[in-house]
C-alpha cells in the first residue's frame, strides 16, 4: 500500500494500492483535489507533487495540452491522468483562489 498526503487539505493522508489513480483516490478518500471532468479535458485537477514525483507514472498526452514543460519541471501533474506507485504528497490551488 502507498500513502498519499493531501497537503492542501490539512495534510490529510490516505492509503491506496500501488498503481492507483490520484484523482480516484482523492474522490474515494475525500482528499479534496478539485475536478470537473475527470477525463483530462478541462485541466481543473492540476496539482503539484510536493514530494515523491519519482513515484508517479509517465506524463500523458492529455496533460501536455494543459501543462507546460516548466509546469512538469516544477512537479505539476493532472490528478486524473496520474497513477501513483509509491508515497507522495500533493498540493493544489483551491478553485476559489484561482483566477
Amino acid at each position: 500500500m502507498i500513502t498519499i498526503t493531501f497537503v492542501t487539505n490539512d495534510g490529510k493522508t490516505a492509503t491506496a494500492p500501488d498503481n492507483s489513480n490520484l484523482l480516484r483516490v482523492s474522490l474515494r478518500e475525500k482528499g479534496g483535489i478539485p475536478f470537473k471532468c475527470g477525463g483530462g479535458i478541462c485541466g481543473t485537477c492540476k496539482c503539484k507533487i510536493e514530494d515523491g514525483i519519482e513515484n508517479t507514472d509517465t506524463i500523458k498526452p492529455k496533460e501536455r495540452k494543459h501543462l507546460t514543460e516548466a509546469d512538469f519541471a516544477a512537479g505539476y501533474r493532472m490528478a486524473c491522468q496520474t497513477f501513483v506507485n509509491g508515497d507522495i504528497s500533493v498540493s493544489w490551488i483551491p478553485l476559489a483562489d484561482r483566477r
